[in-house]
């Protein structure tokens, strides 16, 4: 009866999730050549996602990850963030019968009247701009709907939860003009990745409802990469989602302390943990002889319930990261994971209406509102022009 349940829920509600890594997986496995990694006939074995997948796990929107890594220098960052967009473009075109781009909320509803999945961009990292407002807008007008305002390393103008302490303790001058600028244009704050005093200057400043694409709870898993529940309780006003991921170091404490202990490791050889390529490459020698304690779903449920608590039910969505990390609990193993999530949701007494907000309803109302707040700044002020040397003072 569950299974007939979730399969009625996820027809009136696909679920729309956060955060996927694909793009770049394509760029890392066939270089964007995508007649080499065919993800309508199935990829079983090279990434977690594929159009039969996201078919079994009722996906019907995908914010796709147009990430690059932080440590790319200025304009470079720039030009890979563009190669992303083109990729996840030319994904959709390859195959419309399975992908609608989508630009607007009212695009993602669209597309699930066609029987398409929805495909939305987020750039993963203020890098991906070079401190430039104009850049900021040319990726809006490429299709970009959020962007994180950090990845692993801070930029100029924002802290991240994975490096040393900023001057400014979160957003500079620059960088609220930043979220103003990103509420004018309706491209979503993201601020999974950032530190906790990035997430309470944004929510000073902005004006739309944020998003955490892919982080889960601090009180439930204490790591940087998490959502402190004083943040969470602020959602309720802005009207924002955290959007619970199931990546197992930031949903499990074994977990999250075996990464500590990586960290450390890491360090000592001269690899800084918050750099992804070499940290991760690290990481996986280092668990043939440390190895990593499991994650269940058990430990993904915790966090969704709590955010619930915390935040309110209007409150909480889905960003698995899937292609992005690795070890998830069985049931969750790739992308055709989420109805066992559903099941479990159901089985601890959650509503119908609370799931269909979980799925998809909550992060649809963000985009919605996000946009309505832009359709009323746009009347009320020009772009910025704003320099972050005139913002900021002078690079250090």
């Amino acid at each position: 009866m569950t299974t007939e349940r979730i399969a009625a829920l996820l027809r009136e509600h696909p679920v729309w999730d956060g955060h996927n890594d694909l793009p770049w997986e394509a760029r890392e496995q066939v270089a964007y050549d995508w007649s080499r990694l065919d993800v309508a006939a199935g990829t079983a074995g090279r990434t977690h996602t594929d159009v039969p997948r996201l078919r079994a796990g009722g996906v019907g929107a995908q914010f796709w990850s147009v990430y690059v890594p932080s440590n790319l220098p200025g304009s470079a960052a720039v030009t890979a963030t563009l190669e992303q967009v083109d990729a996840v473009r030319r994904l959709a075109a390859r195959w419309p019968e399975h992908f609608r781009l989508a630009l607007s909320a009212d695009d993602v509803v669209g597309a699930w009247a066609e029987g398409r999945i929805a495909s939305l961009m987020g750039a993963e990292g203020g890098q991906s701009i070079d401190s430039s407002m104009g850049a900021l807008r040319m990726l809006y007008e490429v299709g970009v709907r959020y962007m994180t305002l950090t990845h692993n390393h801070n930029n100029p103008w924002a802290e991240s939860a994975t490096d040393t302490p900023a001057p400014h303790g979160g957003l500079s001058a620059f960088g609220r003009e930043v979220v103003r600028e990103m509420n004018r244009l309706g491209m979503l704050v993201d601020l999974s990745h950032v530190s906790a005093g990035t997430m309470r200057a944004a929510l000073d400043v902005a004006e739309a409802p944020v998003i955490f694409s892919h982080s889960s709870a601090r009180a439930v898993c204490d790591v940087p990469r998490n959502v402190p529940d004083d943040v969470l309780a602020r959602l309720a006003g802005n009207g924002g989602v955290c959007m619970v991921t199931f990546v197992p170091s930031f949903v499990t404490p074994a977990v999250g302390a075996w990464r500590t202990a990586a960290g450390e490791a890491a360090r000592a050889a001269g690899i800084a943990p918050n750099d992804h390529a070499a940290f991760s490459a690290f990481s996986d020698e280092w668990a043939r002889d440390n190895p990593k304690p499991p994650t269940t779903l058990d430990d993904v449920v915790e966090h969704v319930e709590h955010v619930r608590e915390v935040a309110g039910a209007r409150h909480v969505g889905l960003g698995g990261d899937y292609d992005g990390a690795g070890g998830f609990a069985d049931e969750l193993a790739d992308v055709s994971g989420y109805p066992n999530l559903l099941a479990a949701l159901a089985d601890r007494g959650w509503s119908d209406a609370d799931l269909g907000a979980l799925t998809s309803g909550n992060v649809l109302r963000a985009l919605r509102a996000a946009e309505d707040v832009a359709a009323r700044l746009q009347g009320e002020r020009e772009p910025s022009v704003a320099r972050i040397e005139d913002l900021d003072g002078p690079a250090a």
